[in-house]
């Protein structure tokens, strides 16, 4: 197994052949000392491009044509005299020399136009892997790993999702599939992609079997199909570069059920990548990097070489403060796992990446509640969990709808709401096990919940709206938690009464939160977790937070910390069978400036942070990371309660069991 370095730099060097300075100021001793004196221990460096220069002495490829040494190899030699590690990165379909001069191999969409930048745009265009191009890729990687000293490969968009240029219409032809069919285009393309992996990973192996290998741009819910391709996972995740605050933490949950090893990556810019001329603020930096610990993951801060190849002082200045705080903290994260008592169902079906609003929603519920929790789709393991939850939608298949009965069978809980597990056709899957039944949606825009004393807790007494349609349950053995109440009537040109819905007309026997009749599932007949994400209505998440308390009660872990605050645990196991645990306690409060952008300028102090945790046995002692400062403690009936004196935007309590 690889095992990653925690303080890694991914090195961007995107450089236009017009620029005509490449490496002039480039000095490799320099270079290599200013990455160790800010305690990098991992670079990933350029051999290829956006652009389709490489930076090294290539007979394949097309050597940038202002770099007059080999800066991929200087770099190689350098660092690795200075003891750090160097993956080397190579550009896939983002290749703008290789769609000049082969248009025959570029990417064509559905109306026969070529995918990427158009003819008087700035930009990258895409290139197709079913090509002679992927040859072109594959002699490459061959080249670099064959003649330098390389720890690991970095391919970088690897992106096929659909191509209807000739060859690939004529190859699914071929295959007995039909072209037009965008479903059997998209299975195609991800064959592609795959044969494309598999080359160039044997490649790699043949010459460097140590070295690690990643496959970017192809996160997304359902990558555990591919897990055999990659040696760890990196999460590109830039919270101010379109990728937002939640999704880190959303995909750091997910893919570390998949690998043991994986990097969050951000970028010390203020905005996304190549924002030359920006630096991140401390706290965002030093926010953004801690949570990749606190998730069980290690560091990847992005940056971009100059062209005339010096690193800015003041970058690494930065990076520097925040790398000398992870590397007082390695000992204490080093082989770690995160820890869980939930998990989050998601579907298997996001080619972008991205979160659905449903996965944020039920996301955000249980991070701003403090639960520990993991996202699985329908390959995981399910009997890790004490309970699950599936948001919204889940299109049921066989396979899952068995995993999920065996699952409730061995004493497993569910919290579904709406379209969870509802076919194509609109049959429930799981109708022979709930003791309900859900047989079509109601006709109301917005309808309200009468909450029963069963989920009252912390929730006003009052009709609440929900702003869209119910599913409509036929109750055959189970227990009604809400009910609905119905407005006047639907808002319409003809109808509408002041300025949004209606309110409430009359309250009905119609259930909108039921429990099945052996209280291990409770539905919400209204997509809540949609639109929690949406509105933030708070009782929405008090609703879901009380019925995960009953289906799961003594919960790991218990704080009166606020609710931005993020309270995580990971775990070790030492070669004696010793355990300990950290809770990783973090009070940064993103804050939206700008129409796009939030913002972290400082950290959040915190004092007197109650910890109450389910550690079953008393521990031999509990102390701060790193300052060693032992932390007093009480023991009773399975639970250790403590109080945590100062959090001051980050805290490690070690817990030795």
């Amino acid at each position: 197994m690889v095992v990653l370095p925690f303080r890694q730099i991914h090195l961007d060097f995107h450089t236009s052949p017009l620029i005509p300075d490449v490496a002039a100021d480039f000095d490799p001793d320099e270079f290599a000392r200013t990455l160790k004196d800010a305690f990098v221990n991992s670079v990933t460096v350029f051999a290829k491009c956006h652009h389709g220069m490489s930076y090294y002495e290539t007979k394949v490829g097309v050597k940038h044509p202002a770099l007059k040494g080999d800066l991929l190899g200087e770099m190689i030699e350098a660092c690795h005299r200075h003891g750090i590690r160097i993956p080397v990165y190579i550009s896939v379909v983002w290749d703008n020399w290789a769609a000049e001069h082969h248009p025959e191999w570029r990417q064509v969409n559905r109306e026969g136009k070529f995918i990427g930048a158009e003819p008087f745009q700035a930009g990258w265009k895409w290139l197709c892997l079913n090509t002679e191009y992927s040859d072109y890729v594959a002699a490459q990687t061959e080249e670099v790993v064959k003649n330098y000293e390389v720890d690991g490969v970095f391919f970088d968009i690897v992106m096929q999702w659909e191509c209807y240029c000739e060859k690939c219409r004529r190859d699914i032809l071929a295959k007995g599939f039909n072209p037009e069919n965008s479903e059997h285009n998209r299975k195609f393309a991800q064959k592609v992609c795959e044969r494309f992996m598999a080359v160039v990973n044997e490649i790699v192996k043949r010459y460097r079997p140590q070295a690690s290998i990643y496959h970017n741009s192809r996160l997304r819910v359902g990558v555990s199909k591919e897990a055999n391709f990659y040696t760890h996972q990196e999460i590109e995740s830039l919270p101010t570069g379109g990728w937002g605050y939640l999704h880190f933490p959303f995909f750091a949950r997910y893919v570390r059920t998949i690998w043991k090893e994986f990097l969050g990556m951000t970028a010390r810019f203020h905005r996304s990548w190549a924002d030359f001329g920006t630096l991140k603020t401390e706290a965002a930096l030093s926010y953004e990097c801690f949570h990749a610990i606190a998730l069980g993951g290690k560091c990847s801060i992005g940056d971009q070489l100059h062209p005339r190849g010096r690193l800015d002082k003041s970058v690494y200045e930065l990076i520097g403060k925040v790398y000398k705080r992870i590397a007082e903290l390695e000992e204490w994260c080093e082989g770690a796992e995160g820890v869980a008592e939930v998990a989050i169902l998601t579907n298997a079906d996001m080619e972008d990446g991205r979160m659905t609003e449903s996965d944020e929603g039920a996301t955000r519920m249980l991070m701003e509640t403090h639960w520990q929790f993991d996202v699985v789709d329908r390959n995981g393991d399910f009997n890790r969990y004490r309970a699950i939850i599936v948001p919204d939608r889940f299109l049921p298949d066989p396979q899952t709808v068995r995993k999920i009965k065996s699952y409730l069978q061995k004493g497993g809980k569910l919290i579904l709401s709406h379209h969870a597990f509802v076919d194509a056709q609109g049959k429930f899957a799981l109708a022979d096990v709930a003791g309900f039944n859900l047989i079509g949606e109601s006709n109301w825009d917005c309808e309200y919940l009468l909450v029963g004393k069963t989920l009252a807790n912390g929730v006003p007494e009052m009709p609440h709206v929900v702003n869209t349609s119910s599913m409509l349950i036929e109750s055959k053995n189970s227990k009604a938690l809400a009910t609905i109440g119905e407005p006047y009537f639907n808002r319409t040109w003809q109808h509408f009464t002041s300025h949004r819905h209606s309110p409430i007309a009359k309250a009905t026997r119609r259930p909108a939160i039921v429990q099945s009749a052996y209280g291990h599932i409770v539905y919400f007949a209204h997509p809540l977790f949609r639109l929690y994400a949406q509105h933030g209505y708070i009782v929405y998440r008090q609703l879901v937070i009380n019925a995960l308390q009953m289906l799961v009660p003594n919960r790991l872990i218990e704080t009166d910390a606020p609710s931005f605050a993020h309270v995580t645990i990971t775990k070790q196991n030492d070669r004696n069978r010793k355990a300990r645990w950290m809770v990783h306690l973090l009070a940064y409060a993103p804050i939206r400036r700008t129409r796009t952008i939030d913002i972290v300028e400082e950290p959040i102090n915190l004092r007197d942070v109650s910890l109450q945790i389910r550690t079953v046995k008393r521990p031999q002692r509990i102390y701060l990371a790193p300052q060693r400062t032992e932390v007093p403690f009480e023991f009773a009936n399975e639970m250790t309660n403590l109080i945590v004196p100062e959090v001051n935007g980050y805290q490690v309590v070690v817990i030795e069991l």
